[in-house]
């Protein structure tokens, strides 16, 4: 006889957070969101912790290597999508690797044979007016010298003109050995009022660019995540079909931690890859599995090896698997449950499994819901999607900025890994799509936006008495609310005032 929950399937919308005494030294500014990412046991640290509670979902449409880079620069984790070549993913994931704050891969590069008229063109074409010349036109080849744009004009040099004959060569340049760290490279920088200081190995070739203009950024970064080495802290997506080639090749690379992307995570062929996994590279290698709704499949994961566990199904903006297959569940009930298993598996065994809400989160208090109810983080793909760091093309469609957004379980993502029952015969091809290809509004720069939700997720932390997120989860008060309430929580019986388009 089939199982009937007693309860209705919550979503968050369905709740709100009651306020506690918000003592003194409750205010945003002594807040600490750091929480943990994989399992640990009682009384030792994580291997991994986060400084913000917030990942960037698995999705084409949203975490590449420069999502990445951003997010891991405010102090969360992007989870690089696997629904690409393993050669591709794994250059992602080593571009991440390679960034260091401060020291930046030179991306325009010239030959000494090459002219002021391919000089012209690269900077049209990337903007930058810092050019390196290498003896090969690549990256890390051997520093001939730089080309800026005070080193020519264009109304009195020919366009054939060659780049020797007016680039700064290297024996006029300031520049520094590898080794060399950020303070260091940037007293040079003001000592000898540069732009750039180029940084080159003991061979002579490039291997970093130290700017001037990124001085002040390198500030606005307090919370960058980064591991032992400096090196920027990198997650990547697999599935449970070609794992024994694709996570070999991903740690090697260097990613930080794995996760297992389905759309149902409660199945045999989840726990044969973590099996793998943990088989051939023991704990070192960490890796979170899901997505899960309920206490058995948090338990089976968590059994089979799992770090982390994600919880959701149907629940994200572009997801369309309840109404295509009537699987799934309302993510708050989700989480609820999911994290009152993990509090008892917690208590009978010493060990804490971190959860992640996944999906779900229209507004930026569901976030602080969902860490109420007991999640220890949060993945988000349409809040991520919308910024500039984001692989979806930006276009103007009527009359608004708008980007792409599509989901793994679209045709255009081709995400078979993700979605199917294992028949080897099947490859490339999606029965029926679990996802939409669609629009989101344009919102520009992510950390802008990030730093604005970290303020609401603060403010409302305080308003619940609560400056740490475990501190949040034990103090929270939560009530269920009526469609009269939701309605009474926006304007109304007002007449609102048109916004002043001049001054916007």
């Amino acid at each position: 006889m089939a199982y009937y929950y007693e309860q209705p399937s919550r979503t968050f919308s369905e709740f709100l957070l009651v306020p506690s005494l918000t003592t003194k030294e409750c205010i945003p500014g002594n807040v600490d969101l750091r929480t943990p990412v994989t399992k640990f046991r009682r009384g030792e640290t994580p291997a991994l912790t986060m400084n913000l509670p917030v990942t960037s979902a698995v999705m084409q449409a949203v975490s590449d290597h420069n999502m990445a880079i951003a997010l891991a620069k405010g102090g969360g984790i992007s989870f690089i999508y696997g629904s690409q070549s393993i050669e591709q993913q794994v250059e992602m994931v080593r571009r991440v690797k390679k960034f260091k704050a401060g020291f930046v891969l030179s991306d325009s590069n010239l030959r000494p044979e090459d002219t002021l008229q391919d000089v012209l063109v690269l900077k049209a074409r990337s903007g930058h007016s810092t050019i390196a010349i290498t003896d090969n036109g690549e990256p890390t080849g051997k520093l001939m010298g730089i080309v800026t744009s005070r080193d020519y004009r264009e109304n009195r040099l020919p366009p054939d003109c060659p780049i020797t004959e007016f680039m700064t060569p290297l024996a006029s340049l300031i520049y520094a050995e590898e080794g060399i760290t950020l303070t260091e490279a940037n007293d040079m920088i003001w000592d000898h009022k540069l732009n750039c200081l180029p940084i080159v190995n003991a061979s002579g070739h490039l291997v970093h660019l130290v700017f001037r203009k990124d001085y002040d950024s390198h500030q606005e970064y307090p919370l960058e995540l980064h591991d032992d080495n400096k090196q920027l802290i990198v997650g990547a997506g697999i599935n449970s079909r070609d794992y024994k080639e694709r996570v070999p090749a991903l740690v090697e690379a260097g990613a930080d931690i794995l996760c297992i992307d389905s759309s149902d995570g409660y199945s045999e062929w989840q726990a044969e890859t973590i099996h793998y996994i943990k088989g051939t590279f023991g704990e070192q290698v960490k890796v979170g599995a899901g997505n899960v709704v309920d206490k058995e499949g948090f338990l089976y994961l968590v059994e089979a090896g799992a770090d982390f566990i994600k919880v959701g199904i149907g629940g994200g903006s572009i997801c369309i698997t309840r109404e295509q297959k009537g699987i799934g569940r309302g993510q708050a009930s989700s989480v609820i449950e999911v994290a009152a298993a993990r509090q008892e598996y917690y208590e009978q065994t010493g060990i804490y499994v971190p959860i992640c809400s996944d999906g779900g989160i229209v507004h930026d208090y569901h976030i602080v819901l969902a860490l109420a109810m007991g999640a220890d983080f949060v993945m988000l793909g349409r809040y991520f999607a919308r910024f500039d760091e984001s692989p979806g093309r930006k276009l103007l469609v009527g009359g608004n900025f708008v980007k792409e957004y599509w989901g793994e379980g679209a045709s255009r993502a081709r995400n078979w890994q993700r979605y199917d029952f294992g028949n080897a015969d099947k490859e490339s091809k999606l029965e029926f799509e679990e996802g939409v290809d669609s629009f989101i509004p344009y919102a520009g720069r992510l950390k802008d936006n990030l730093d604005l939700s970290i303020s609401k997720i603060k403010s409302t932390m305080c308003n619940c008495g609560s400056l740490t997120i475990p501190e949040l989860q034990q103090k929270a008060k939560i009530t269920l609310v009526s469609s009269t309430t939701i309605f009474e929580g926006g304007a109304h019986d007002v007449m609102l005032k048109e916004k002043d388009r001049s001054s916007s």
